[in-house]
Formats: structure tokens, C-alpha cells, sequence
């Protein structure tokens, strides 16, 4: 008599998808526009992140620049492939239109934007133009039929005005080449106008230049000019404007009742009596160290106002393509 032996179910074998050592290919990939260069799952080659959507591995990852994890909730029980999904965050809201966290959209043809986590990072389409090399009086945008960028050209038929900047370098004009940083693509939108007119406030960009090369957003502190001051009694008779503004004495600047432990001597942004506006062409950053009662120290980054150009493009401080657009896109106000 022969005895039945029950069939025993095969071990389940997971997937090896990483080899060791590693072999890479002798140059990286080139990654599709927008597509992140990462190192793989296995910590071994450079290679073009999985996007939303996509499948993804324990060595094929998902480009988490762009706010993506591999769910391999769909997968069970083996858990070894799953989807690049999108990290639940905060999405944004511009003109009105809702965007979902890491969602790449253009608003119109001239911008590809980028909503991470409530903040709008836009990069300009439109970079090929530059305003004439030696200073123009009265540059001028010109539509083309059938092209979305405007081309730039000098009207010479308008006299120049007093208040045009002088000793503009033209370096400033030259080509501007994307930064490389650890096979990142790095990449810093200009600042923000300031949001106060007067009084202190706050200006932003967003920039991915972090060991990480996640797009973040970065804030400094302004002061366009004192509100307590009435610049317009400091303009020479017969002018219209003061395009800089300096006070006689240093002052220390305060936050919440912390001063800044050494004095300043700022410039600020002038004033116009007629319907001009004067606005910072040439500015940096610097960083300036507080003091406060109980003892404790802490840094901001606060703008500092170089020079100042009074002009009609009186603008939205709250416009974020603003700075994008506006001819005078100097490597200064970058810095």
C-alpha cells in the first residue's frame, strides 16, 4: 500500500534587482528634459529617475525632487515593483487654478512652473533674448508672428533719460550657463520684490542649490525704504526723483525686540514725484547677526540695496513673474 506524500508549496525566491559589485556604464545618462539624474536604488550608477506613474524597484527610484515615492501597495504579497505615486503635501493656487503637490504645469507658454509644497518655482522659457549690449534708452519687446518670445529691440526715436543706469557691465549680458553640482542641474529664480513698500519685509525664491538639489524656498528680509522718513524733502530743487536715500547715522536693525550686534548704514530705494517708481537694479545678500534680551543669538539673510533705478514699470510687488520678465535681469539681483 503506498502512501500519499502531500505536494509541498515552492519557497517563494525574491527578485535580486541589485548586483554587486557595481558595474556602470563609463559616462551617465542624458535625461529627458525635467527628469531628475539620480543614483539608483543600489547606491551603484547615475540613472534617469522613474516619474509619476511609472514602475519603480528596489534599484529603479522615483525622482524625489519632484515630491515621488514607490508604493507597493499593489504588489502584495511580494512587494517588489510598485508605481511612482506622489507624497501627499500642500498644493498651490495661481490665477486662481489649483496644482497638486510636485505637479509641472505652464501657466502660458513663456513659463514651465513647478508647485512644491505650496511654494511656485518658475523657470522662463523665454531665455535666448537680451536687451543691446551698451545701454539702450528705450528697449522694447517685439512680437513675432507665430513665436511665443518677444525679441528685443532699441527705440532710438525717444531722447534718453537722465535717470537711466550708468556703467552697466556688459558681462552682465552675457550667456548665463545652468550650474553643475554633483550631476544636479542647479537652478535659483531671482528674488521676489520686496512685500512692503516701505517698512520691513519679505522677499523669496525658490533655488535647489542644497546638497539634497530639492527645490526649496528661501526668504530674506527688505526694507525698500523707512516709512517713518518723507524722502521727498531730500530732493533737489527742480528734480523729480532721489533714486537713493541714505541716512547721516547707522542704525541697528531690529526683529521682535532683537538688534542687529553691530550698527548699519543701509541704502534705500528713493521716491519720485511724478508717476515713476524707483526700484533696486543692483543689490546683494548678506547676513546680519541678532542679539536678543534673554541672551540667545540668531542670523537673517537681509537684502542690501546697492543702487536703485527710478522707471515707469511700477509693479505688483506680489506679481511672481515679474522679476522673470523685466529687462533689467542683471546677474546682481540674482545674488
Amino acid at each position: 500500500m503506498s502512501s500519499t506524500v502531500p505536494a509541498t508549496a515552492e519557497p517563494y525566491t525574491r527578485t535580486q534587482y541589485c548586483r554587486w559589485p557595481c558595474q556602470c556604464p563609463r559616462s551617465p545618462p542624458r535625461c529627458a528634459l525635467g527628469v531628475s539624474l539620480v543614483t539608483d536604488g543600489c547606491d551603484c550608477c547615475k540613472t534617469c529617475a522613474r516619474q509619476r506613474g511609472e514602475s519603480c524597484t528596489e534599484a529603479d527610484t522615483c525622482d524625489f525632487h519632484r515630491g515621488l515615492y514607490c508604493d507597493y501597495s499593489g504588489d502584495r504579497p511580494r512587494y517588489e515593483i510598485g508605481v511612482c505615486a506622489q507624497i501627499v503635501g500642500v498644493g498651490c493656487v495661481l490665477n486662481g487654478v489649483r496644482y497638486k503637490n510636485g505637479e509641472t504645469f505652464q501657466p502660458n507658454c513663456k513659463y514651465n512652473c513647478t508647485c512644491i509644497n505650496g511654494a511656485v518655482g518658475c523657470v522662463p522659457m523665454c531665455t535666448n533674448s537680451r536687451p543691446p549690449l551698451v545701454w539702450c534708452p528705450n528697449p522694447k519687446l517685439i512680437k513675432m508672428a507665430g513665436k511665443c518670445c518677444e525679441q528685443w529691440v532699441c527705440d532710438d526715436s525717444r531722447k534718453i533719460r537722465k535717470t537711466s543706469p550708468r556703467h552697466i557691465s556688459s558681462a552682465a549680458y552675457e550667456g548665463e550657463d545652468e550650474a553643475w553640482q554633483k550631476n544636479c542641474i542647479v537652478h535659483t529664480s531671482p528674488w521676489s520684490p520686496c512685500s512692503k513698500t516701505c517698512g520691513l519685509g519679505i522677499s523669496t525664491r525658490i533655488s535647489n542649490d542644497n546638497e539634497q538639489c530639492r527645490l526649496l524656498k528661501e526668504s530674506r528680509l527688505c526694507n525698500m525704504r523707512p516709512c517713518e522718513v518723507d524722502i521727498t524733502q531730500h530732493i533737489k530743487p527742480g528734480k523729480k526723483c532721489l533714486a537713493v536715500y541714505r541716512a547721516n547715522e547707522p542704525m541697528n536693525y531690529t526683529i521682535s525686540g532683537c538688534v542687529s550686534k553691530i550698527p548699519y548704514r543701509p541704502k534705500y530705494c528713493g521716491v519720485c514725484t511724478d508717476n515713476r517708481c524707483c526700484t533696486p537694479y543692483k543689490s546683494k545678500t548678506i547676513e546680519v547677526r541678532f542679539q536678543c534680551p534673554d541672551g540667545t543669538e540668531f542670523s537673517w539673510k537681509i537684502m542690501w540695496i546697492n543702487a536703485c533705478f527710478c522707471n515707469l514699470n511700477c509693479r505688483n510687488p506680489n506679481d511672481i513673474f515679474a522679476d522673470l520678465a523685466h529687462y533689467y535681469d542683471y546677474s546682481e539681483i540674482a545674488n
